[in-house]
């Protein structure tokens, strides 16, 4: 933790040079002493350190300054740190001034000069002033600072990538955090321009992309190689694993990632069924690891990056980003998971970002205090969604078609719901409508195949149904089932197409695509188990047949 400032001003630099002294010589081993003669520096100085997160303990200030009394800059000052101790060094014949300046700018003592000797007329009284702030005192959260509406779609996103990035931030709501506000006061933002995001270094964006934010916060590295021997394209658990093992075996290895390392997983609060963890782990956790493990053995990581496209040229595969810049690989592993698949209820688009999320349990659970929230879904990920928001919300509701869990959700976290006083499965239930003004506030809910329904109070509804793959990009050359899927090894050759794309004698490799050096591992590929474990091995297996086809090239 930073120590906190007591700063002081004095255009009479003898005057300041000594009360620098007497300050460093008394309090140096537990607070930062700042000082300078100009006004203006100093107001300068005073916006940089509240964007940069610092804490002033206690203003002096000379009264007689020409370019503004010490009673005036006090009280702009406080602007800055309303918290701070404030007092005013004077000269006898200033006694009225600071004696007036106690009921305008709330004055915590006036100090006469000289204070010789300070261990009797300097020590005592900022002695007394720093306990009792001290008493009060918070410390502010260093680090990244998210400002924005609570029900804002765009600051859903930024935390979103934030906190799948691993990256720590503190949210801060416009509507209801004083912090926030004064912080876009002192910096003219408007609110139109939210969400803000402030730095460590004092600098801030205003309504930025994520691609701004990822340059800010360094994700987007400059590359190291020009070609390199497998590039990896989608880091959820089936693209960590194969980084690891591509980077700890001596391959070039590039892992592209077009929104936060995870996947699915990494947004899970709780994965129970793990090897290895018998109390479980979070998929942000077991996310980090792999991440550190991935990158001290040499992997690249790139992200946010969205690849559009695949092609071949004199051997090598060429990797195009939506920016338009290209990447030479000899391989390709395809790890992009699936998406959860959309909702196509009245009124759910118009919510999504604001009460209405697909998959978004952690970064939203903490706003989901003591309120009604629903989740559509019967699948493991629902089932641990709903374990999590219940340490939080009033009430959770499962909504699900079927007429219980047991036929789509692990025995385990079925015993959990039903032992968690505040959660009930609505069997045989769908949403009917979504409803609100800016932000989610009702849902209609009734049977299936049924018109009735009833309008019921839903703060946040969090949707769970089933996955589609990330495969639109994907060309003609890399064959696909009827579902988007990505069909390898011999399914592959069942398709007509199969002897139009493939030329090399033998067949293809197990998890090898269409597209001879094109691999596919995870829940992308057709007929995947669609576990964090399953998908983990098929990374890790993948890498082995990349070492098999660079042996043949």
């Amino acid at each position: 933790m930073n120590e906190p400032i007591i700063f002081s001003i004095d255009d009479d630099v003898q005057v300041l040079r000594a009360l620098n002294r007497d300050l460093k010589a008394q309090y140096r081993k537990e607070y930062k002493i700042l000082s300078t003669p100009s006004v203006q520096e100093a107001l300068d100085s005073l916006l940089e350190l509240k964007n940069k997160g610092e804490t002033i303990a206690m203003f002096i200030a000379d009264q007689r300054m020409p370019e503004m009394d010490g009673v005036s800059f006090l009280v702009k000052a406080t602007e800055f740190y309303p918290e701070a101790k404030r007092v005013l060094l004077t000269a006898y014949s200033d006694t009225d001034a600071a004696i007036k300046a106690i009921n305008e700018v709330r004055l915590d003592y006036y100090l006469m000069k000289p204070w010789d000797p300070p261990e009797e007329k300097l020590y005592p009284v900022v002695d007394d002033l720093l306990d009792e702030w001290q008493h009060h005192y918070q410390p502010d959260f260093k680090g990244i600072k998210l400002i924005g509406y609570q029900f804002s779609p765009k600051s859903h996103t930024i935390k979103e990538f934030l906190a799948g990035n691993l990256i720590p931030y503190q949210w801060l709501d416009v509507e209801s955090n004083k912090d926030a506000k004064q912080l876009l006061e002192i910096n003219q933002i408007k609110t139109k321009e939210l969400p803000a995001v402030f730095f460590e270094d004092g600098t801030f964006l205003q309504s930025p992309t994520l691609r701004d934010l990822a340059g800010k916060v360094g994700l987007t590295p400059t590359l190291k190689n020009d070609i390199y021997d497998v590039v990896i394209i989608g880091a959820g658990p089936a693209g960590l694993a194969a980084s690891v093992y591509g980077a700890s075996e001596g391959l070039k290895t590039l892992l592209i990632e077009r929104h936060a390392p995870g996947g699915q997983a990494g947004t899970s609060s709780r994965i129970e069924n793990y090897l290895g963890f018998p109390a479980g782990l979070s998929g942000s956790d077991l996310t980090r690891r792999a991440i550190t493990q991935a990158t001290r053995f040499g992997t690249e990581f790139l992200s946010p990056q969205d690849v559009k496209a695949i092609h071949e040229k004199d051997g090598y595969k060429r990797v195009m980003l939506e920016g338009g810049e290209e990447i030479n690989t000899r391989t390709v592993v395809i790890t992009t998971g699936v998406d959860y698949r959309k909702l196509e209820t009245k009124g759910v688009e118009d919510f999504t970002g604001a009460g209405i999320y697909y998959g978004a349990a952690m970064t939203e659970a903490a706003s989901c205090t003591d309120k009604e929230v629903y989740i559509v879904g019967g699948g493991n990920s629902a089932g641990q969604a709903a374990m999590y928001l219940s340490k939080f919300a009033r009430n959770v509701y499962i909504v699900i078609r079927k007429e219980d869990l047991t036929s789509s959700m692990s025995s385990y976290l079925i015993d959990q719901i039903s032992g968690t006083a505040n959660i009930q499965v609505l069997g045989k239930t769908e949403i009917k409508e979504a409803m609100g003004n800016g932000k989610l506030e009702q849902v209609k809910i009734g049977p299936i195949n049924n018109p009735e329904s009833e309008t019921k109070q839903a703060d946040a509804l969090y949707i769970f149904i089933g996955s589609r793959p990330y495969t639109d990009w994907i060309g003609q050359e890399i064959i696909r089932n009827e579902k988007g899927f990505i069909e390898t090894g011999r399914d592959a050759k069942r398709y007509d197409a199969f002897n139009k794309i493939w030329k090399l004698k033998r067949d293809p490799y197990l998890l090898e695509t269409s597209a001879h050096g094109i691999f596919a591992a995870g829940d992308v590929r057709a007929n995947a188990m669609n576990r964090v474990a399953s998908a983990v091995g098929e990374g890790s297996m993948a890498i082995s047949f990349v070492h098999k086809y660079l042996a043949e090239v």
